[in-house]
């Protein structure tokens, strides 16, 4: 009986670690923020903007399988750019000042997620699509003046990954982030937006993204 029982339990433990309901999917690679460019900028200005449009992406996400295609879980992204730029501008008097500036941007989202997947079906190419709705925070640092901002964003990937062994697969993904700041904080000070200049932190992603499996 006491043997019997030792099967059991063996095989009952066998099955929990077989069945592989965690990944754990962190992710790599460069996105771009599609947000137009204002009108009327002169080359220095579009160059240094353009620096800031384009940077790393970093996400990481874990996901507990409720069926053999559906996960919940939560997702983290962080997205940085830097930039600098000789930058002209000029006073009441139309006297003109010139100086060298260096900006940072950080955009960081945090919330819960689904994903869909073929990851227990029996083939190695394995296909993914995730969709998280959370909170996006902006920060940008230029010299001593910080400003920062929060809303409501979406994310969402798509991927293709070949299992390389059962418990890793890996490949690229296409990604997606969309928000929109109506006010921003700067150095303490906040500021509301007109509908025409609200902050836009959309970007697409193309990443290498590994699943590890539990």
């Amino acid at each position: 009986m006491i043997k019997k029982l030792i099967a059991i339990s063996a095989f009952s433990v066998s099955c929990i670690f077989s069945a592989q309901k965690i990944s754990i999917m962190p992710s790599v690679g460069y996105a771009w923020r599609t947000a137009k460019m204002p009108s009327g900028l002169n080359y220095q200005e579009k160059q240094y903007l353009k620096g800031l449009k384009k940077g790393v992406n970093f996400d990481i996400s874990a996901y507990y399988n409720l069926n053999t295609q559906l996960g919940l879980g939560v997702k983290y992204s962080n997205y940085s750019a830097s930039s600098d730029g000789r930058l002209s501008v000029s006073d009441n008097s139309g006297q003109v000042f010139t100086a060298t500036v260096s900006t940072q941007d950080k955009i960081t989202f945090f919330g819960p997620a689904l994903m869909f997947s073929n990851f227990n079906e029996p083939t190695r190419h394995k296909l993914f699509y995730d969709i998280g709705l959370g909170v996006m925070t902006y920060k940008t640092t230029t010299g001593n003046i910080e400003g920062k901002g929060s809303t409501l964003g979406l994310e969402a990937n798509f991927g293709y990954q070949y299992q390389v062994a059962k418990q890793f697969f890996i490949g690229p993904k296409l990604g997606f982030t969309a928000g929109t700041l109506s006010k921003m904080t700067y150095n303490g000070m906040t500021y509301d937006f007109p509908d025409d200049e609200k902050e836009g932190l959309t970007r697409v992603s193309l990443s290498a993204v590994a699943t590890f499996r539990f």
